[in-house]
């Protein structure tokens, strides 16, 4: 029997993604053993992230107690959901373990994508994301953000930033540009070396000098790593040492295909929905590994592995392991219910947004502080 097709590009994932076809395919590893520190984050303990290119290097620098660079990006595109916080929680992570943080606020790339102009992009990057990032528990203080429109008011800094994206073009073809992202035009080539600068420049000297860069992904976002790898291989003027990267499960959308989406309001949770919200959406979209009627489930059980509720609560809204482990065993025999699974995950989604929802307004005036340095 034939496998059924998925897409995954950087711009779209579609159908029910097959992870071990995706390593092969992109050429990535399996992330197997860490140290005992990586154990405490449930993303790493419970193999949310999944793989990893080059990732001994980064092991290396925390081991010795060196310093190392975690680059990523965010995408002014709509309102900052669960999905989003995949990310946010890595970035708290590194940062503990003495990370320096470099966050590209990737405003070019969705004034072509998304048709905004960019006071408009700047404002949702600020209002959605950054607070967000703070009322997680982000110290922007330990961070280097800046946005791809305007690098930096350090002329030095700027013109080395923008002199890496214009000299990587000579070392990428069209037909490679091509051969990794299929349908490609002049915006998304653009995008794509300016990203590969995002990803190479701290190392700079105008920036922090040679030192190791690691940059966590959705896996969906690896066609952006490999070509700036390859460039980086060619490139003369700057000897740089190879990006490191991990690569995490998708978020699933709350009705259980592709990966939660902005661009779909009947797909996301955001941080700044209220409790009712919250109800409505769990209980009208989210996508149920039980059964028709109760008296089948009860005899034949539900599938937590597909059942989105049960995903949220691995994800991030059930710490305790044996507690999860539990609720598998419940849904799975049929003695927890679906609905029972949806109450339980509300009431663990409004109680951390309570919480949350304090934050964001103590960061509010952290936010309108910083911005002011940028």
């Amino acid at each position: 029997m034939q496998k059924k097709e998925f897409n995954v590009t950087p711009w779209e994932v579609e159908g029910k993604v097959d992870y071990a076809r995706l390593i092969k395919k992109f050429g990535i590893k399996p992330l197997k053993e860490l140290p005992d520190i990586f154990m405490t984050e449930v993303l790493f303990r419970r193999k949310i992230i999944f793989a990893h290119r080059d990732i001994q290097r980064i092991l290396e620098a925390i081991k010795d107690k060196k310093s190392f660079v975690m680059m990523t990006g965010l995408m002014p595109s709509g309102k900052f959901h669960f999905g989003h916080a995949l990310v946010v929680k890595q970035m708290i992570f590194y940062q503990k373990l003495g990370a320096k943080i470099y966050i590209a606020i990737a405003d070019l790339e969705a004034y072509n994508a998304r048709h905004k102009s960019l006071e408009e992009l700047k404002k949702i990057a600020i209002n959605e994301y950054l607070i967000n990032y703070v009322a997680l528990g982000l110290d922007l203080k330990k961070c280097e953000i800046y946005f791809q429109s305007a690098r930096s008011d350090d002329s030095k800094k700027s013109n080395a930033y923008y002199r890496l994206a214009s000299n990587f073009s000579r070392y990428a073809t069209f037909n490679e540009f091509k051969a990794i992202y299929g349908e490609i035009s002049p915006g998304k080539m653009n995008a794509s070396l300016l990203q590969a600068a995002d990803m190479f420049h701290a190392q700079l000297p105008e920036f922090e000098g040679k030192i190791p860069v690691l940059v966590p992904v959705g896996v969906d976002q690896d066609p952006h790593l490999r070509i700036a790898r390859d460039i980086a291989k060619r490139y003369k003027d700057n000897k740089f040492i190879q990006l490191s990267s991990t690569y995490n499960l998708f978020f699933p959308g709350l009705k259980g295909s592709g990966k939660m989406s902005s661009s779909d309001e009947t797909s996301f949770i955001s941080l700044t929905d209220s409790p009712k919200e919250v109800e409505r959406k769990i209980k009208k979209y989210a996508f149920s590994g039980g059964q028709a009627t109760v008296e089948e489930h009860r005899k034949k059980g539900g599938n937590p592995d597909i059942d989105v509720s049960f995903q949220y609560l691995k994800f991030l809204f059930e710490p305790d392991d044996k507690k999860l482990q539990r609720i598998y065993d419940d849904y799975k025999s049929g003695k927890m219910l679906t609905s029972e699974l949806k109450n339980y995950l509300i009431k663990k989604i409004n109680d951390f947004l309570k919480e949350h929802q304090k934050k964001r307004k103590l960061a509010k005036k952290q936010i309108d502080n910083f911005m002011l340095k940028v």
